[in-house]
């Protein structure tokens, strides 16, 4: 693809209400390419949470934007993104998914790295020179580690700006979700890992996606009105909205019709239940105040943190990571996020929740699946060359099945995709 023809990518045509997406942007291996370079290599990537990694010597292991990394806990308490490959040779020194530690030892050579990733020993020391310095020898780091609320980012341009004015406004949303605890979230142990064959920008689209809920969940709100929790004509008439929240991050923020284990109780979670979320709603407001602690208990929200993080704020809390393989083809991570200070019971509540809805295995994932992949092959269709994201384009308060919150993440793709601040094409009609 030549470069010229990366600005008609996108058409953004504010006059007329009308915003284009051409499907090159998710069928072409050079455009994909280009991704790599100018958006993977220059943001923030979520790389994990601190509570996965609690205690010295925890560790994670995982691909970050290409990379494989470790995500490890240092015998000194402080939480590292290590490089996962020996200063040897190049062999993964941690082969484990996850675990606890003392050392990283490489099974090429047995060079063997501290949990802060220095070279403490290797074989057969004495025949090098005494040029020989363990410590340019230690595992390398990503450019820029820095965590937010305990979520954290790695950046592989030494010259990016800072992940707090990177996350913008999305700083207030990680809060909501974080102030649900008094003590803290963790992310609950355990992880879902899958893949889906589609373009993994199809999936940024889906997460912030208020219009599809309906026609494509159908089936999990039926599900939820046979079990009493929900009038299924509430979710036509959700009250809420679509906003950009700088640097192509997007939130939609709603009253849901569904109960959130945090404190909002709904019929199937059991009269037993009322009490004891309506206390913990009443602590919330003493805390934060009421208009806050409504917010943080009352509503959900759907948070894109560009270019890949989603955190969905519903009936539970995922933390969804993905990185694109080939332009078809996508690896998915999630986990659930939960309150610290949770009873077991209501952890319990939590995560059937998390599982009947969010899990790949639930109501919701394998729907949103097949849909992915069946836009994928639809793009076969070659000789349709654009997809349609004006929803609610000239609405001056968008809602939440507008699709305000999708352009505010094209928007920025396509300014790191053509290397201009702005690329907005105005008065242009797709073709």
């Amino acid at each position: 693809m030549e470069p010229t023809s990366l600005e008609g990518l996108v058409v953004d045509n504010q006059q007329d209400g009308l915003f284009r997406v051409n499907r090159q942007a998710f069928v072409s291996p050079e455009v994909l390419a280009l991704e790599q370079q100018r958006i993977f290599a220059h943001c923030w990537i979520y790389a994990g949470h601190e509570t996965e990694v609690p205690n010295p010597g925890d560790f994670c292991s995982r691909r970050v934007a290409g990379r494989p990394v470790i995500l490890a806990r240092g015998d000194d308490g402080q939480v590292r993104v290590l490089l996962n490959t020996c200063t040897h040779r190049g062999a993964l020194v941690c082969r484990e998914q996850a675990g606890n530690a003392r050392s990283f030892q490489c099974p090429y050579h047995a060079w063997t790295f501290s949990t802060r990733g220095e070279l403490i020993g290797l074989p057969g020391e004495d025949a090098y020179s005494p040029a020989f310095n363990r410590n340019e020898l230690a595992l390398g780091t990503p450019p820029r580690v820095e965590s937010y609320r305990g979520f954290v980012f790695i950046n592989l341009d030494p010259k990016a700006e800072d992940l707090v004015t990177y996350l913008a406004g999305a700083k207030e949303y990680l809060d909501l979700v974080c102030d649900q605890s008094e003590v803290g979230v963790e992310i609950v142990q355990g992880s879902q890992l899958y893949s889906m064959r589609a373009n993994w920008k199809l999936l940024v689209e889906n997460s912030i996606d208020g219009y599809h809920a309906l026609p494509t969940h159908q089936r999990y709100m039926s599900f939820l009105g046979e079990i009493g929790g929900m009038d299924l004509s509430a979710v036509t008439r959700l009250r809420g909205f679509a906003k950009s929240l700088g640097n192509g991050h997007s939130v939609i923020e709603y009253e849901p019709p569904w109960g959130r284990p945090v404190a909002r109780w709904a019929p199937y979670f059991g009269k037993e239940k009322k009490a004891s979320l309506a206390a913990i709603q009443q602590r919330l407001e003493q805390r934060f105040g009421k208009e806050w602690a409504y917010r943080v208990a009352q509503t959900s929200r759907n948070l894109q943190i560009f270019p890949n993080l989603i955190i969905n704020d519903i009936m539970a809390v995922t933390v969804r990571t993905f990185f694109p393989v080939s332009c078809d083809y996508m690896e998915i991570s999630a986990w659930a996020l939960a309150p610290k200070e949770e009873t077991a019971e209501d952890r319990a509540l939590r995560l059937d929740n998390f599982l009947t809805f969010l899990g790949p295995g639930g109501f919701a994932t394998p729907d949103d699946v097949e849909m992915l992949e069946s836009c994928q092959r639809g793009f076969a269709n070659r000789e349709v060359m654009w997809s349609d994201i004006s929803r609610g384009m000239n609405r001056a308060e968008p809602v939440t099945t507008d699709e305000l919150q999708i352009r505010t993440f094209w928007r920025r793709w396509h300014e790191l995709i053509t290397g201009t601040p702005s690329a907005k094409v105005t008065g242009q009609r797709a073709a």
